[in-house]
């Protein structure tokens, strides 16, 4: 009764049924009871798988460069791929018995290195970290249309490469002038900014200085204005004092007139009385007799005078 078992493929699984050396079943996904004591189970894999891989090789100027990269595939013939390795299976904790399974992928991954080698030595450094896509896509159909992986029984499906790197004194070298030039364009930046700044700056200047000669024309303006105005606020002053003055004059003159026509001696009188009515504005005056004497004599002559004009 313990001798009986039962095995359960999956169905991306290619199963082989051994039975004391001879098939007795195969394909996908199979279940089947089995004896235990005469029965191997070979269990192909044939879902995709991915791999990963890092090169070391030379460009054709003698330079290293690592390739960093990922590939998938498949076991497209799994009878190939169990007769070249041992896929043998435990059907009690379905692990391998062998490391064989393992295999697959390093064997796929020389294939490729290869074919990799073969594209960077065709190459310079720089071509070669240009171009690792396209060496990528080189490889991938060399070796699907050669055919290269079909001994296997293996399908390669992609491959990608991540990363191309030149050793470290190298990249330092290939990043330089790029660096300089990232400087470079940095500095023209600044330049640019600073003569940008420069030029606002005249601007600004040349702006303050029209301003400054606008309103220097202006003030000059207003001066000429104010002293146009001065001049001619003098000439009318003047003339106002000319007709203020002749008015008077002429007035004077027709008061006097008044009194050429009137007795001396009531001119005298109207005189005195003029001094006695604004006394309070005078403060001392003194008529002496020899004063009023003469005032007589020149009001008593005067009349004589004027007969004889």
């Amino acid at each position: 009764m313990f001798n009986l078992g039962f095995f359960k493929g999956l169905p991306t699984e290619y199963i082989i049924r051994y039975q004391s050396g001879r098939v007795t079943k195969k394909g996908p996904g199979l279940a089947f009871y089995y004896l235990r004591h005469n029965t191997q189970i070979v269990a192909v894999p044939t879902s995709s798988t991915d791999g990963n891989f890092v090169f070391n090789e030379v460009t054709q100027n003698f330079q290293a460069v690592t390739i960093q990269g990922q590939f998938t595939y498949r076991i497209a013939s799994p009878e190939v791929a169990a007769a070249l390795l041992n896929f043998t299976m435990n059907p009690g904790n379905r692990a391998y018995i062998s490391n064989d399974p393992e295999r697959v992928p390093q064997r796929i991954a020389n294939v490729i290195q290869m074919q990799t080698r073969g594209e960077i030595q065709s190459r310079d450094l720089e071509a070669a970290i240009r171009d690792s896509q396209l060496i990528a896509a080189q490889v991938l159909s060399t070796i699907q249309n050669q055919g290269l992986l079909a001994t296997l029984g293996v399908e390669l499906l992609s491959v990608y490469f991540l990363a191309a790197k030149p050793a470290p004194e190298m990249s330092k070298a290939l990043e330089a002038p790029y660096r300089e030039g990232l400087l470079r364009r940095a500095d023209e930046a600044i330049y640019a900014r600073r003569a940008s700044a420069v030029e606002e700056e005249r601007k600004i200047k040349q702006n303050e200085l029209n301003t400054e000669v606008l309103l220097e024309d202006q003030r000059r303006g207003l001066i000429d204005l104010q002293s146009a105005n001065a001049v001619q606020e003098a000439e009318s002053r003047g003339r106002a004092l000319e007709t203020e003055a002749a008015f008077r004059a002429r007035s004077t003159q027709m008061e006097l007139d008044v009194f050429k026509t009137l007795d001396p001696r009531l001119v005298l009188a109207l005189g005195i009385r003029e001094l006695g009515q604004n006394a309070e504005k005078i403060g001392n005056l003194n008529i002496t007799p020899e004063i009023l004497s003469s005032l007589l004599q020149v009001q008593e002559q005067a009349p004589h005078g004027d007969a004889e004009a």
